[in-house]
């Protein structure tokens, strides 16, 4: 964690906000001792990916319909554990 005193944030303050917007904690100190910490928010702290599920699907199978056979041949696949 980094440290910053009251004066540093009145007259660093760029400085301090681009370490909390790389993740860092900042502990401020007035007079000598600790007065405040400054945390980045929850959710920048890596945000999960958001996945375009029917893009991957068209990237793989394109506009392919499969037939009834096919589907139940893969599932039983899946259920004897092979791939299909």
């Amino acid at each position: 964690m980094k440290t910053a005193s009251v004066a540093d944030l009145r007259n660093h303050f760029r400085r301090l906000s681009a370490w909390i917007e790389n993740g860092e904690t900042v502990e401020i100190i007035k007079r000598g001792r600790p007065f405040a910490r400054l945390v980045p928010p929850v959710h920048a702290q890596n945000p999960a990916p958001e996945v375009d599920w029917a893009a991957q699907r068209k990237a793989i199978w394109g506009t392919r319909v499969f037939s009834e056979t096919e589907v139940q041949q893969m599932e039983r696949f899946e259920q004897e554990g092979e791939e299909g």
